[in-house]
């Protein structure tokens, strides 16, 4: 069976009346056949937020005109911010990894079954320890050691990779590495990150092991958005899984690993899926 061919548009804009008539009447007026609508109304910030997604089988306006023609006739009136994509351009995503490889299995795993709906040019590492996994699923490992004294040239290297190879958004698996301005301004709200959610109380290299002599109830994963403010940007997903006075080190770090691969696949899932709208520092995440 084929699949469809749809349109995905986010919207935000100042919340008034009429908007939701206007983007269906949009689609609807020019034979398109809508598959998904979600809304959501922050009365707080009187802002207007939307996913819609629309069959392109019978849709009169040619894709390539669908932005034009929205932006003039709808986007400009309700002061709109919005990105159209298709269903049948995967995005481009680069892996970044370190030395630990439970989030990077979990995505190559989950991207080898085809629940990815991605294509991955390339991992990115700071060490040459992982290399072996992207030879196993074939996926080109490029290593750029990173010291003080190199590291602005260094991402630079990086930074000129990504756009030959036309990255679309970045997914850092456990990369033990702080991004640099330039390169999250070149993808802004584009590069996800994944860490404990003790911070900021447990930091530093051992968390668990600090969670653990303080006896928390509760681990957790965040994965968010990477912005210039250090693990600070607008949340896309988080879990969090129970613990009691018979778990060791050992097992909280074995339950913070899990909830950290599947918190961090989720959030690339939602992104991937174009169902994460970042409005300031917060997300809405469509189900």
């Amino acid at each position: 069976m084929e699949k469809k061919q749809t349109a995905i548009l986010l919207i935000h804009c100042p919340d008034k009346q009429g908007i939701l008539a206007a983007v269906t009447d949009f689609i609807n007026v020019n034979k398109g056949n809508i598959v998904y609508l979600d809304q959501h109304v922050d009365y707080v910030q009187n802002t207007f937020f939307m996913r819609v997604e629309w069959d392109l089988k019978d849709f009169i306006i040619p894709r390539d005109k669908i932005e034009e023609y929205f932006r003039t006739l709808y986007a400009n009136k309700y002061d709109m911010v919005f990105t159209l994509n298709f269903s049948d351009v995967k995005p481009r995503m680069a892996i970044f990894v370190s030395k630990m490889s439970h989030c990077l299995f979990d995505i190559l795993s989950r991207y080898l079954d085809g629940g990815l709906n991605v294509e991955i040019p390339m991992i990115v590492s700071n060490h040459a320890d992982l290399q072996w996994i992207g030879e196993k699923f074939g996926i080109p490992f490029h290593v750029f050691p990173i010291t003080k004294e190199n590291k602005l040239e260094q991402e630079k290297k990086e930074m000129e990779l990504l756009r030959n190879e036309r990255v679309d958004f970045i997914v850092l698996a456990r990369y033990m590495q702080i991004i640099s301005e330039d390169m999250i301004n070149e993808f802004p709200n584009n590069i996800i990150n994944i860490h404990h959610s003790f911070l900021p109380a447990f930091i530093g290299a051992k968390p668990y092991h600090a969670a653990y002599e303080r006896g928390v109830k509760i681990i957790g994963a965040t994965s968010h958005y990477v912005t210039t403010e250090l693990d600070a940007g607008p949340i896309i997903e988080q879990d969090v899984v129970r613990v009691t006075h018979k778990d060791t080190v050992k097992t909280f770090i074995h339950k913070g690993q899990d909830l950290e691969k599947i918190v961090l696949s989720r959030a690339v899932e939602k992104h991937i899926d174009r169902k994460v709208l970042a409005f300031k520092n917060r997300t809405v995440v469509f189900s």
